[in-house]
Order: C-alpha cells, then sequence, then structure tokens
C-alpha cells in the first residue's frame, strides 16, 4: 500500500510539472500574434482560403513594432506603416479588427501572418467573381447578415460564402473617421500609380462589390489569403 501511494504520488507530481511546462509554451505561442495560425479561422471559397476576420496584428512578420498612430495631423503626413482602431477606440478593434494605411501593407518586413499573404487586385477579382458575375452578387454573399455589424437593410446580405465581411468603416487621408456599419473597405497589395492603390469596397446599401482607388494614406481593413 504504501509502496502505490509513493508511485502515485511521483506520478501525480510528474504530471503536475509536465502541465505547467506545456501550458506555458502554449501561452507564449498565443500571446505572438503573428504566430497565429492555429488561431486562424479560414473559409474556402473557390480554390481560394481566407481569413474569416478582419487582421487584428500589432507587429510586422518579423517582430517589429508597427506603430499606432492616433493623432490625425500625424496620420495624414504617414509615408510609412501604421494602425490604427476605429476612432481610437479599441472596443472596436475587438470587433472589427484594425485600420492599416497601405504603406503597412507593403512595407517588406511583412504585415500577414507567415503561410499568408495581403491579397492582389486579381485575387480579389477571382473571388468576386467566383461569386458574383462582374461582382455585381458578390458582397451580399459576402456580407455578414442582419443588422448588428451593418446598418438596417443590410440589402441582399446572406454570408453564403462564409466570408462574414463587417462594416468597419475607414479612415480618411486626413486622419478623420467615417462610415462604420455603413461601408467596409479592404486593401488590396497592387498600387494604382505612386499615390494610389486598389481596395474593394462593401456597402450597406448594395449586394455589390466595388473596385476602387484611393489614397495611400487611408486606413482600412485587411484580409489575407493564404499562400
Amino acid at each position: 500500500m504504501k509502496t502505490t501511494f509513493t508511485t502515485c504520488a511521483v506520478l501525480m507530481l510528474l504530471v503536475i510539472s509536465w502541465t505547467k511546462e506545456n501550458s506555458s509554451i502554449q501561452s507564449s505561442t498565443i500571446g505572438d500574434e503573428n504566430s497565429m495560425q492555429q488561431n486562424i479561422t479560414s473559409v474556402t471559397i473557390g480554390t481560394q482560403v481566407w481569413m474569416v476576420k478582419n487582421l487584428n496584428v500589432t507587429h510586422y512578420r518579423n517582430g517589429d513594432n508597427i506603430p499606432q498612430v492616433k493623432d490625425s495631423a500625424k496620420w495624414a503626413k504617414l509615408t510609412t506603416g501604421a494602425w490604427c482602431w476605429y476612432n481610437n477606440d479599441s472596443a472596436t478593434g475587438a470587433v472589427y479588427g484594425k485600420l492599416y494605411n497601405w504603406y503597412a501593407i507593403h512595407d517588406p518586413r511583412g504585415l500577414a501572418p507567415t503561410g499568408w499573404h495581403i491579397p492582389g487586385d486579381s485575387e480579389w477579382y477571382e473571388v468576386s467573381n467566383f461569386l458574383g458575375t462582374n461582382a455585381k452578387n458578390a458582397g451580399g454573399k459576402m456580407k455578414e447578415a442582419g443588422a448588428i455589424h451593418w446598418l438596417d437593410p443590410n440589402v441582399n446580405a446572406t454570408n453564403s460564402s462564409g466570408f462574414t465581411a463587417l462594416g468597419g468603416g475607414y479612415r480618411d487621408n486626413l486622419g478623420q473617421f467615417a462610415y462604420i456599419n455603413f461601408l467596409g473597405y479592404w486593401w488590396s497589395s497592387t498600387e494604382n500609380g505612386t499615390k494610389y492603390a486598389l481596395c474593394r469596397r462593401l456597402v450597406s446599401y448594395g449586394g455589390f462589390m466595388d473596385r476602387m482607388t484611393y489614397e495611400k494614406q487611408k486606413g482600412f481593413s485587411v484580409r489575407c489569403v493564404k499562400d
């Protein structure tokens, strides 16, 4: 009996030690935003695999910090990568993710987690063409249904693709915030000249997807597609 009790006690100590060690490793991995593959929810649309949530990282892939810029005047003058929450409110970030300027998209240190990348214009075209002719019906299939994160009426929203797009609004090139729940903008990695880049827009009042060109200083949401 004594021998059995001693053996059980030793085994319990070993289990406790192993649990603590591996719990520490797991917490460290979860805390690394850009090594978060195990936490990424994705959806396959056609031949592409997309993240289901907007990007929400504060570091480039190599670990370097991406500056958070709250001041509107500073934001307007940026020519390097930066992020913000809509209205500089962390509560919006928990739902809609962060807004990034295009310079963060283009930074060679990498904004997307390992194994993922920011979609180019042709990749956005591919998903919109798969879901709807000339993107006329793609938006409704990509928008979250209902009126929680889109204004009512959220026209033609079915989210049948599983993309779950939210109306995260944007930050303009002067640093002002606008149109949360009314519009959603997502950067592509494709430039259009030295001052502009291409993006996609979804709206609460229609089921289409727009292809648009805006100043690189604007703050838009970011979705990643698997390499």
